[in-house]
């Protein structure tokens, strides 16, 4: 059976790769309005469709970075605050086994943290890459 924090991790994980596809296709969506603007642009002269498709793919990469930075940083947080507190409650039950009760605790900790480093890098991505 797996325990609290590998559930936790696991959703959170979940949570970062759902995040990622909504951000990359609603990046794409935009990138597709941009294009049809650019068509517009092209067949009416003009250059305003073409800056306002542009601000609103830059609005839609802002929404969407930040989304996926706040779902995933509270979900970290409260992933490690279970996790932390569980780890206090063990010691607090078994002090000699305090050593390896850290371990454990640090290695979860890290791989909620890396869940968290990955939304950061989607996000970086959403913003500059599409």
């Amino acid at each position: 059976m797996k325990t609290s924090v590998q559930k936790i991790t696991l959703l959170l994980l979940a949570v970062v790769l759902l995040l990622s596809v909504f951000a990359f296709v609603s990046a794409g969506l935009q990138q597709d309005n941009v294009a049809l603007a650019a068509d517009e642009e092209a067949a009416s002269g003009t250059e305003t469709a073409l800056a306002v498709a542009e601000q609103k793919t830059k609005q839609a990469k802002s929404f969407a970075s930040a989304i996926i930075i706040a779902a995933v940083a509270t979900a970290g947080a409260i992933a490690m605050s279970l996790a932390i507190s569980k780890a206090i409650d063990g010691i607090a039950r078994q002090p000699e086994a305090e050593g390896k009760i850290r371990t454990t605790l640090m290695l979860g900790l890290v791989f909620i943290e890396t869940a968290i480093i990955y939304a950061l890098i989607v996000a970086i991505l959403v913003i500059f890459v599409l």
